[in-house]
């Protein structure tokens, strides 16, 4: 169980640094008038910081070194 939460760790701290954040639509209006429907989504980034994807990074190397102990 831990091995694969390190392993998890690992992944989001790598991709972390590659991507540097992720982003996502949000759907922010639905308007219905008659037998039109509208609807407007927003795209959004959340970056991620390059200390928080180095934290990801040691924290699972550290747990895979304290399991082989």
């Amino acid at each position: 169980m831990m091995r694969m939460i390190a392993f998890v760790l690992l992944a989001a701290g790598v991709l972390a640094l590659v991507y540097g954040g992720f982003s996502y639509t949000k759907q922010t209006h639905d308007a219905k008038v008659g037998p039109l429907e509208f609807s407007i989504s927003e795209k959004q980034r959340v970056n991620v910081p390059v200390w928080a994807g180095v934290g990801l990074v040691v924290a699972g190397a550290g747990l895979l070194l304290a399991r082989k102990k």
